[in-house]
């Protein structure tokens, strides 16, 4: 190693420590509340989440040719990903954070942002699901009643649920050549539909020949539920730190 490469490297290692004592007294100014499986979430412009989760949005730089998959958590990423992907063969940038503290690049570059909501209460029974088979030991008994009245007060990961979804409704009304926004219910009803307006978002629009030769179809059939929880990656894989990928696929189903 140069003295090029160590210099940039403790420099590196002094902006990062800068870095997190700054994080540090935020979190002490900022409200806290018991998280459903971490020590402490805080309430960070407005939204409730973890530390890793302040940190993690201040250093991802878009680019114009991105596309950003957003959703409350449980409401269909995976599969809304996996669509996104057959359609444009571009990698879909997964996030939950809300709309308003996405970093800069994201909201002044080009990059589309595909979002998708779902029925909030079929969003906590799946979240309840989740947590409960991931939640650590140390935590000890969880009941599904404090999990609902957290889930009420929007003391929940990315929460509040209701904040979360409008911020990227009203902006896919300002912009909605940057901002699509899909309805997870719609989405089971008629998949179809929603991979057309989806396609014409990205910029790869079915063609007359695609429809007829019956590639969308196809498409939705490829990416549906069944067929990616029963891919062998969803089965053993970990794509989610230590979280194996089989609790990510529950039932997928629409309620009332």
């Amino acid at each position: 190693m140069d003295a090029t490469e160590l210099i940039k490297k403790q420099s590196a290692a002094e902006g990062q420590k800068e870095e997190q004592k700054l994080t540090h007294k935020l979190l002490a100014l900022l409200p806290k509340e018991k998280g459903w499986r971490t020590t402490n979430l805080y309430l960070y412009q407005n939204f409730w989440c973890q530390q890793k989760e302040i940190e993690a949005t201040k250093h991802f730089k878009a680019e114009d040719a991105d596309i950003i998959v957003a959703t409350i958590p449980k409401s269909g990423t995976t599969w809304l990903k996996a669509l996104a992907f057959a359609i444009s063969t571009f990698s879909a940038f997964g996030t939950h954070v809300p709309f308003g503290s996405l970093p800069d690049s994201i909201r002044e570059s080009n990059c589309r942002i595909v979002y998708v909501c779902r029925n909030p209460f079929d969003t906590f029974v799946s979240i309840w699901h989740y947590l409960v088979k991931i939640r650590p030991e140390n935590f000890g008994p969880f009941s599904l009643e404090e999990a609902f009245d957290m889930y009420c007060k929007g003391v929940v990961g990315y929460g509040p649920y209701w904040d979360h979804m409008l911020g990227y409704y009203k902006q896919s009304l300002e912009t909605p050549h940057k901002v699509l926004f899909l309805r997870y219910e719609n989405m089971k009803k008629d998949i179809t539909f929603d991979l057309k307006k989806l396609a014409q978002f990205l910029g790869s629009p079915f063609s007359m020949d695609d429809e007829r030769g019956r590639v969308v179809e196809e498409i939705a059939n490829l990416c549906s539920f069944l067929n990616l929880k029963d891919l062998e990656v969803n089965k053993e894989g970990k794509a989610i730190s230590e979280f194996e990928n089989k609790h990510l696929f529950r039932k997928g189903e629409v309620r009332g």
